[in-house]
């Protein structure tokens, strides 16, 4: 079997929501108002962070040089070496936002991995403006990324998804694989969704390669089931 593997990035990748974090220090009065709209279902993530954008009021050299202190898992790296020993393409999959993204990925040395998110532009001076290249074309997602529409796109490919909040609930109902920690572990035991709870991505990459050299069952979470055919 080929397989993907699909990251969530923030919570994930990096140890908080980065775009929270932005927000909370640059943007202008509101957006947490806009915030609430979006947990209680009022509005989608992508009408939400679209909004959020509108209000952030911040110099190019001053956010990027903020962005530099954010933390991240530093197992990732060791993922994707598993990953890449057996021959498996990863892609950072995000409703965050790319410029954050590719930033952390050059400071970590993995500048050369494919993201799909949210495009942050500079609009001049302090403002910006947000786009969703990777929202679902029919209208059936709200968000700004859409996960399913990605993995679709990936064509017979199946799926490892590594994730751990809203934006990763409907694609874990269809992934092949599922690793899943915070808000994402709680969904799939809610729905019953076989999966891999971790707590640090090395962890799930010590079991990833397990899986793939058929050292231990394909499903440590929820059910046990086949194993991962490598």
């Amino acid at each position: 079997m080929q397989w993907q593997a699909i990251v969530d990035f923030d919570g994930t990748i990096s140890l908080e929501d980065t775009t929270d974090r932005i927000l909370g220090r640059f943007a202008a009065p509101g957006w947490e108002e806009i915030e609430a709209e979006w947990v209680a279902g009022r509005i989608g993530s992508r009408d939400c962070m679209q909004r959020q954008i509108d209000l952030l009021r911040v110099s190019p050299d001053v956010l990027d040089t903020f962005v530099d202190s954010f933390e991240i898992d530093w197992g990732f790296a060791f993922f994707v070496r598993v990953c890449q020993r057996h021959g498996i393409p990863v892609t950072v999959v995000s409703d965050g936002l790319d410029r954050t993204i590719h930033a952390v990925l050059r400071r970590t040395g993995l500048a050369g991995l494919p993201v799909i998110a949210n495009h942050l532009e500079s609009v001049g001076g302090d403002r910006w403006r947000l786009t969703s290249p990777h929202a679902a074309r029919d209208g059936s997602c709200v968000s700004g990324t859409c996960k399913c529409d990605v993995a679709r796109g990936f064509g017979r490919l199946a799926t490892i998804l590594v994730g751990d909040g809203r934006s990763d609930f409907c694609l874990a109902e269809r992934a092949d694989r599922v690793f899943a920690k915070s808000g994402l572990i709680g969904h799939c035991r809610a729905n019953g969704i076989e999966h891999h709870p971790f707590s640090q991505l090395a962890d799930a990459a010590r079991l990833l390669d397990e899986m793939l050299t058929g050292a231990r069952p394909a499903v440590a979470g929820h059910h046990a089931k086949d194993m991962i055919d490598g």
